[in-house]
């Protein structure tokens, strides 16, 4: 009796472990990497035949000639995709009122002329802590400080900010928004020395 239940039960096991384990894994694979190959592999983004990051994960920049990101939960090692986590900190949490607080200090400390109301995405994390967007609103309260460090005129700066904003998804859903990273390499790119 014992081994005429085991059997079928072992038999199931090895099929279910063979279709579910390794067929459907690679399956969607190989369907993900023949439909969507960029999405498949990443979204990287190359410079020079070099990866240099993923247009879906967000990026440390600190220096004022870059745009900054949304502050990661990530912490201590910011945008640590390994640890993709919100902070869980409620509105009425003092450590986040204390976080908000500094991060709005060191916005203002890095552009002390600059008298615009600070976006909230530029001193709150995402929920996933990686976020690679801005919105608009942050983009363009950042545009003076980067056009001064960079030495453009605040038109050009928005030109390339206009230049890399992702439109709603399906015409609808989310607002418009802004990829750091992409935005920072055309930056350098328009600021390259000439060769």
């Amino acid at each position: 009796m014992f081994k005429n239940t085991l059997r079928p039960a072992l038999s199931c096991l090895v099929l279910l472990s063979a279709v579910v384990g390794l067929a459907y894994p690679l399956l969607v694979t190989g369907v993900a990497q023949s439909l969507f190959p960029k999405q498949a592999a990443g979204s990287l983004i190359e410079r020079d035949g070099k990866a240099v990051g993923s247009e879906l994960i967000g990026q440390n920049f600190s220096s004022p000639r870059y745009f900054w990101g949304r502050p990661s939960a990530t912490a201590p090692m910011g945008n640590n995709a390994a640890g993709s986590t919100g902070s869980n900190q409620g509105p009425s949490n003092p450590a986040l009122a204390d976080a908000v607080k500094a991060r709005v200090e060191a916005l203002r400390a890095a552009d002390p002329g600059n008298t615009q109301a600070v976006p909230a995405d530029l001193v709150t994390a995402s929920s996933s802590g990686l976020d690679p967007h801005i919105t608009m609103a942050a983009a363009r309260y950042q545009a003076p400080r980067v056009a001064r460090e960079r030495g453009l005129s605040l038109k050009e700066v928005e030109r390339l900010i206009q230049a890399h904003t992702d439109p709603r998804d399906l015409v609808v859903l989310g607002e418009p928004r802004v990829n750091v990273l992409r935005l920072n390499l055309a930056l350098d790119a328009a600021t390259a020395p000439p060769r």
